[in-house]
């Protein structure tokens, strides 16, 4: 059970990075089409694409509230507490992301 529960936390803190990260990434080729600064789409992306990444990372939202919908008003409190440290790893995920982005192109 608890290898299980690390192994959705992990996917979940890796899912959301890695949105983050090649979503900014690869979105700031198109500076070059348009002859502006990398750096300064990629801040942009970076700052539009953070929720979505925690969204991606804990698979949608319908499935996370059904597990914590079923978690509340059939006292599985183990469901409710795992729901969270998902939400919780892919909100690390994204802002790790988030930090890394803004800090190697220069801050805002």
């Amino acid at each position: 059970m608890f290898l299980h529960v690390s192994r959705e936390i992990l996917l979940a803190f890796f899912s959301a990075l890695g949105v983050i990260l090649g979503g900014s990434i690869i979105g700031s080729f198109a500076a070059f089409l348009t002859q502006e600064s990398p750096f300064g789409i990629m801040r942009e992306l970076v700052k539009m694409i953070r929720m979505w990444a925690i969204v991606v990372a804990i698979g949608g939202t319908f499935p996370t509230i059904q597990m914590i919908e079923s978690g509340l008003f059939n006292g599985q409190v183990s469901a409710i507490i795992r729901q969270f440290a998902i939400i919780v790893s892919a909100l690390l995920g994204a802002y790790l992301g988030y930090w890394l982005i803004i800090t190697l192109t220069g801050g805002e």
